[in-house]
């Protein structure tokens, strides 16, 4: 079945839907994505998702292009017309089609887009033997908190990351772990996660919402703080976060072994957690 997707109003076969050479996504990078992950056909972590979303907007002055009914309704369509029953939605807004200046256009249109990506999240075999990490220097603009399509920095370090034959890349600045190039970055020491505070410098990323909120249920310490590479390979435990991971087990960090070499107690536990919120939020749905 050929995947349909998204384009401003239309919903049409990928190869089908055409993106003008003029849209500031395209020529500067001017503007917000989403990715939202999918359970049993319904999208999950909503609420989490409309508030980032909306911040992002707010953050660079761009319009929605929609309500925000409106939006979720193109999400559940686009989940219905590709059958997806596990996996994410990719959506994106941009500012629009203009001439191309650096100041912001007057009375331009902004632009949507969104597509489905069929993914196994429940059942990942990473989760199971954990992945490899390797460390980066973290080359990106300021305002790592706004979810902006601009993603060189991220595509940079993703594959110095692969090119030494791991999973992720953990980012680096000023002697402490930033975050994942695609996900949010954690340790454990002695049952406490450890994880950096939010602030401009890190993507304020729903999954650690999420997963934090939860800690705090189940009675595990969490310590918000930056740590460095030597915590980090000296933890009990690492794991990662994102749409489409989970928490999910970092096992090796630039060839050294992590904890006992597989998941820890603390990662499985919050993998475990997480999966049983999503499918109670879908099942709700």
């Amino acid at each position: 079945m050929e995947r349909i997707v998204y384009l401003n109003g239309e919903y049409l076969p990928g190869d089908e839907a055409k993106v003008s050479i003029f849209d500031r996504g395209f020529i500067f990078g001017d503007g917000v994505y989403e990715v939202v992950p999918v359970f049993l056909g319904k999208v999950v972590d909503k609420e989490y998702f409309y508030e980032r979303l909306d911040r992002s907007l707010g953050e660079l002055a761009i319009a929605w292009p929609c309500s925000k009914q409106e939006y979720m309704e193109v999400m559940q369509e686009l989940i219905a017309r590709n059958q997806l029953e596990e996996g994410v939605v990719y959506s994106q807004v941009t500012r629009g089609v203009a001439e191309r200046e650096f100041h912001f256009p007057e009375n331009t249109a902004s632009s949507f887009m969104a597509f489905t990506t069929p993914m196994n999240l429940q059942n990942n075999p990473a989760a199971t033997t954990g992945i490899k990490v390797a460390t980066t220097t973290d080359l990106r603009w300021k305002r790592r908190d706004i979810k902006s399509i601009n993603l060189l920095g991220q595509c940079l370090a993703k594959q110095d990351a692969v090119s030494k034959g791991a999973k992720e890349g953990w980012m680096m600045e000023g002697g402490y772990i930033t975050e994942g190039v695609s996900s949010s970055a954690y340790i454990v020491k002695d049952g406490t996660v450890i994880t950096r505070p939010l602030s401009n410098s890190i993507l304020p990323g729903i999954r650690r919402r999420t997963l934090l909120e939860l800690a705090e249920s189940e009675g595990i310490a969490i310590e918000e703080r930056l740590f460095t590479l030597e915590e980090a390979l000296a933890a009990d435990e690492a794991f990662i976060s994102s749409a489409t991971t989970m928490a999910l087990g970092v096992v090796e960090i630039d060839g050294h072994t992590i904890g006992g070499g597989a998941p820890g107690p603390v990662t499985r536990k919050m993998h475990e957690l997480y999966t049983r919120r999503v499918l109670d939020e879908a099942r709700g749905s």
